[in-house]
């Protein structure tokens, strides 16, 4: 027979009710006044079913924020098969069990151990289930129920943002819509009013409205000014419990600024403005600025300036200065004292953004009177032309006049002007002017084929203010003059062969003239008139500026003439005429049968391989002219060896003679006696001098012993001396060295050539010290020491 065992739940709810949602309306901390068992197990299935019906056996409610000092009493849990012996043991799992929720495990009995907080969590799953205490084995399987916290109005509403920032167009209708906040209320929204929210402004009116429900702010107030006042602060109240007393409210601030709209039309301050303005001034430059005053802002105050009328309209212009907004009055065309001195204009500032809404505020535009007066300038002399264009011929005489240039003084004054040229623009001073009349003559001749164009600049300037100046180009052209004779195209050389036949042409002569001819160069083409009748060869004229060479015999030996020379007259027919007479060189050539050149060489008959006789002669000379210039080079070499220094008497002068000669060092003893530089009693006594070689040879003069405590000054004096009374010195100043530091000094010689004669008694070992780079001094001088010592 199968046992079933039943697991019963206790639950205390008050008055049970069919919805959660429904409040509890008496709160307990013991046991229920009417406790409802359930009985899960299958022999009660239609009572379990029964009460799913009208029970929600499957919750407990609690409300949260206890503040009672004891722990809050949840519910109870029981099982059929507790006999209440104890044997049975209730353990609780899930959510906050055992630190927020403690079950008694003897009794069953539920607790919640600190203050709940709904908005924290709301619903709380745990799972419960009854043990054999003895066996610890399950006697109920386990069981999950919910506990759910009821709300409290606990929680003020908080608006999405502290502070708001909006903006309505000013001038806007009543109702326009501005912004829309919102506030939210932690408390749950499906369990009373708690979390109902009302809307109220608490500042801002009665320029501004909320609407209670959606917090929709809108304006409140017509023709709202933003030229009166720009920013509005409002506060809004949200409050819960639906507004009612006792609610919790919250707070926000919303700044709302008025934008412009163009509801200003643009103002002059001054119905007149006066300007000055030289009559120097450039076409483009500004005269003065004006500008119309608009209370709107950005683009509502952006302007449009206009000339509409008056008798500067042509004179002067007026453009807009798009950063500043001002009316800038510019120079439109080259002002003249003398002409004008007064303009007057009419000027219209106008907005181009134009709200048809306002147009009932007037038009939206403004006009001003702008008077400008003309200032007298001392102006530079003014040139009759831009530029002048001169045309002159080349064959023209020196200071011959070629054009005139005029300028005159603009100013009433009409100071007189001088004339001058830009020398920068003429550096070889071909042209100069009057510089009273302004009259451009030749200083040079002319000459077209080497520069057609001359491009000078004439200077006019005031003689009371030569300050005030100005310039003109003249370009002059020179024109051509039949000047130049034509002549040949290119230098001909040609050849005629031997076995030449009579009337064969050899050459055709083309020409070229410098000279320009309008009709085209028409050139005739003549033999000279002294070999006309005489010549070999014979010229044909082409008339087409060319002519060809023609052979006038049957054969040429160019053994007998193996070169001609053809004079050709060329003339053109240009006035005057004009003539040259060229050259044409003609070689008689050898040729094979088809009239190819094989050699034009007379000699290569003679000597067909090898070299010439007057090529080998004049090798010859080349060689014995070499070998001359060879010994007589060496000839004067070995003379000057011989020669003295000073070959005249009279050449006297200071003269240092160095002998470049380069000592070994300390170790070298063989070059010198260095004994010699510190006992001058040493000195060879047939020592020679080296200068010259002595005609004849003087005794050897002896050196008087110098006294050992004799100092510098005495042993260079006595020395001087010996050198004057020499007989073999030469009559010239020379340099004369005495190596001898002197004797009986306290600190000894500091040379270190005495250390060669001295005993090494130094100690150097102190070397070593000094690192690596006296390594190899330390080795030298230190490892000696220790060899003697060894």
């Amino acid at each position: 027979m199968r046992t079933y065992f039943c697991f019963w739940i206790l639950f205390w709810v008050g008055h049970p009710h069919q919805s959660s949602s429904t409040p509890l309306f008496k709160r307990t901390s013991g046991f229920p006044e009417n406790p409802k068992v359930l009985d899960l197990s299958r022999n009660n299935r239609k009572e379990l079913n029964r009460s799913k019906r009208s029970w929600m056996w499957n919750q407990f409610f609690l409300l949260e924020e206890y503040t009672g000092s004891d722990y809050q009493y949840v519910g109870k849990l029981h099982s059929d098969q507790d006999r209440g012996d104890g044997s049975l043991k209730y353990i609780l799992s899930g959510d906050g069990a055992g630190d927020l929720f403690i079950i008694n495990e003897n009794t069953g009995d539920i607790q919640a151990t600190r203050r709940l907080d709904r908005e924290e969590k709301p619903v709380y799953i745990l799972r419960a289930q009854a043990i054999n205490k003895r066996t610890g084995r399950p006697v109920e399987p386990e069981s999950e129920f919910i506990i759910k916290i009821h709300d409290i109005n606990d929680n003020e509403p908080l608006f999405t943002k502290d502070l708001y920032n909006a903006s309505v167009p000013e001038m806007s209708d009543v109702g326009t819509f501005v912004v829309q906040v919102t506030a939210t209320d932690a408390d749950d929204p499906t369990y009373g009013n708690s979390a109902r929210v009302v809307y109220s402004i608490l500042q801002g009116q009665p320029y501004f409205s909320v609407e209670s429900e959606s917090g929709i702010i809108k304006t409140a107030l017509l023709n709202m000014d933003r030229e009166n006042r720009e920013q509005y602060q409002v506060v809004i109240q949200a409050k819960d419990m639906g507004g009612q007393m006792g609610g919790l409210s919250g707070t926000t601030t919303v700044n709302i600024t008025l934008t412009d709209v163009n509801d200003n039309p643009p103002r002059f301050p001054q119905s007149a403005y006066q300007f000055k303005v030289p009559e120097s001034a450039p076409p483009d430059s500004p005269v003065g600025r004006i500008k119309a005053s608009d209370a709107d802002v950005g683009q509502n105050a952006e302007m449009e300036y206009s000339i509409t009328e008056g008798d500067g309209s042509e004179m002067f212009g007026v453009i807009t200065d798009k950063e500043t907004q001002e009316g800038i009055i510019t120079v439109k065309k080259v002002l003249d004292f003398e002409k004008k001195r007064q303009f007057t204009l009419k000027v219209e500032a106008s907005n181009p953004h134009v709200d048809p809404r306002f147009l009932y505020l007037g038009p939206f535009k403004d006009t001003t009177t702008v008077r400008i007066q003309v200032e007298d300038v001392d102006e530079p002399p003014v040139f009759s032309r831009p530029a002048y264009i001169l045309e002159v011929k080349e064959d023209v005489q020196i200071n011959s006049v070629i054009g005139t240039v005029t300028a005159r003084d603009p100013d009433s004054a009409k100071n007189p002007i001088k004339y001058s040229v830009d020398r920068h623009t003429d550096m070889d001073r071909i042209f100069n002017i009057d510089s009273g009349n302004g009259s451009i003559f030749t200083s040079k001749l002319l000459d077209r084929e080497t520069l057609l164009w001359h491009n000078i600049t004439v200077i006019a300037a005031e003689i009371n203010n030569p300050k005030e100046s100005s310039r003109v180009p003249v370009f002059i052209k020179v024109l051509d003059v039949n000047d130049n004779a034509p002549e040949f195209a290119m230098f001909y050389e040609t050849f005629v062969c031997e076995n030449a036949k009579s009337e064969q042409l050899i050459q055709t002569l083309s020409a070229v003239d410098k000279d320009d001819a309008f009709g085209g160069h028409k050139f005739s083409f003549f033999l000279a008139p002294e070999v006309a009748s005489s010549s070999n060869f014979t010229l044909q004229d082409n008339r087409d500026n060319t002519a060809g060479i023609f052979t006038r015999k049957i054969r040429y030996s160019r053994h007998e003439m193996n070169m001609y020379l053809l004079p050709v007259v060329i003339s053109d027919n240009e006035y005057p005429i004009q003539s040259s007479t060229e050259t044409v060189t003609i070689r008689v050539c050898a040729c094979d049968q088809r009239g190819k050149m094989l050699s034009c060489n007379a000699e290569a008959l003679i000597h067909p391989t090898g070299l010439s006789t007057g090529a080998l002669i004049a090798i010859l000379l080349c060689i014995i002219i070499l070998l001359v210039t060879v010994v007589l080079f060496a000839a004067l070499r070995r003379q000057r060896k011989k020669e003295p220094l000073i070959i005249s008497k009279e050449d006297i002068r200071d003269n240092i003679v160095s002998y470049n000669d380069e000592g070994g060092g300390e170790e070298d003893t063989q070059a010198f006696d260095i004994g010699t530089l510190r006992n001058p009693e040493a000195i060879e006594d047939n020592k020679l001098r080296r200068d010259i070689v002595p005609e004849a040879l003087f005794m050897p003069r002896r050196t008087p012993v110098v006294r050992d405590n004799t100092d510098v000054r005495d042993f260079i004096s006595q020395r001087l001396k010996e050198n004057d009374t020499d007989p073999t010195a030469p009559p010239y100043d020379s340099l004369a060295t005495y190596a001898y530091e002197g004797n009986g000094s306290v600190a000894e010689s500091l040379s270190s050539l005495e250390s060669v004669t001295t005993d090494g008694d130094q100690d150097y070992d102190y070397l070593s010290d000094w690192g690596p780079r006296f390594k190899k001094l330390a080795d030298m001088y230190g490892g000696t020491d220790s060899d003697k010592d060894s």
